[in-house]
């Protein structure tokens, strides 16, 4: 993003806690082409899902300006350890628009209606952009049923100084939405989205691919898409007065804050550490907002290490194992 929070790189071994070694390129092809596209009715909602894998549950949420689609290039190593769910969020990509409930902790809900229709009964859940807001909802609603949580590259309303980044006049999008924008945009999706894809990156070149962009794109000009999309940013006023209520109940799950140097830096892992007592922050050099897309292998490697490590839970210092 535009905005230039300066960060520390917090130091962070990614090898420790690993029992066994991740696919290999041919290994990991083979889970690639074993990627299962799904549907589930979901409190009146169909939620689009991709599933891969077997063994601990890892939900995957995907932000703004992208979809499900964004977590495709990580399945395939991940889906060696874990069970991976990752949906299209309400409203966004092949997920149907709901009645009611564009919001983050409404979303929250549904992902774990679905996560519970799937029988299961704990998770690690994963959340970048607008997905971490529902991701943070997400444990902060049931921490008992949240393993650990990751939570990447933009803020929590409601918590610390987030009004710096919300009021900052420079990320005027959070308040563009209604009938005119949407009037304004209506045909020009792919120019509005490429704002998003080249102005919050280090490096727009290393940015989104163009077949991402085209399939992100097309998904958000479909009928109804961009006024459901608009709708989370226009939640923000909601969710701080949610979040606000549930960080006096810090989070009992280890957790992982990842930021781009060019874009939040370690503005977000200041804030994790406000509502959880358990955290881990990492800030990549020379990566904006994009950070699989921009910086792919370190981000993989934070993720896979956190995902996989043992933890010693609250209840009992129990060890926790992908095996």
């Amino acid at each position: 993003m535009n905005v230039r929070v300066k960060g520390l790189l917090l130091s962070a071994t990614l090898g420790q806690g690993l029992w066994c070694a991740w696919p290999t390129a041919a290994e990991g092809a083979t889970v690639a082409s074993s990627i299962s596209e799904r549907n589930a009715d979901v409190q009146g909602t169909r939620l689009h899902y991709l599933t891969a894998g077997h063994g601990p549950a890892v939900v995957l949420l995907h932000g703004y300006a992208e979809t499900s689609r964004m977590w495709r290039p990580i399945i395939p190593a991940l889906a060696e350890k874990f069970t991976v769910i990752a949906p299209d969020l309400p409203g966004i990509g092949e997920s149907t628009i709901p009645a009611d409930g564009l919001d983050m902790k409404t979303a929250a809900l549904r992902i774990h209606e679905l996560v519970k229709s799937l029988n299961v009964d704990k998770a690690r859940v994963v959340g970048h952009d607008i997905g971490l807001m529902v991701a943070y909802a997400y444990a902060a609603q049931f921490p008992a049923e949240t393993e650990k949580l990751v939570v990447m590259d933009a803020f929590l309303p409601g918590v610390g100084d987030w009004g710096t980044v919300y009021n900052n006049p420079d990320l005027w999008h959070f308040r563009f939405h209604g009938p005119t924008p949407e009037a304004l945009v209506h045909g020009r999706e792919r120019a509005y989205y490429d704002y998003y894809w080249n102005d919050f990156a280090a490096n727009k070149t290393r940015s989104i691919p163009e077949a991402d962009r085209v399939a992100y794109a097309a998904a958000y000009a479909r009928p109804g898409r961009m006024r459901a999309g608009w709708a989370y940013f226009a939640s923000f006023p909601r969710a701080a007065k949610d979040f606000a209520q549930w960080s006096g109940r810090p989070l009992t799950m280890p957790v992982l804050s990842i930021g781009g140097e060019k874009s939040l830096g370690d503005f977000l892992g200041h804030q994790m550490k406000l509502v959880a007592p358990d955290v881990k922050a990492i800030v990549l050099k020379n990566t904006g907002h994009w950070l699989m897309e921009e910086n792919p292998t370190e981000t993989m490697e934070a993720l896979k290490a956190f995902l996989s490590e043992r933890t010693a839970r609250n209840a009992g210092g129990r060890g926790e194992s992908t095996e």
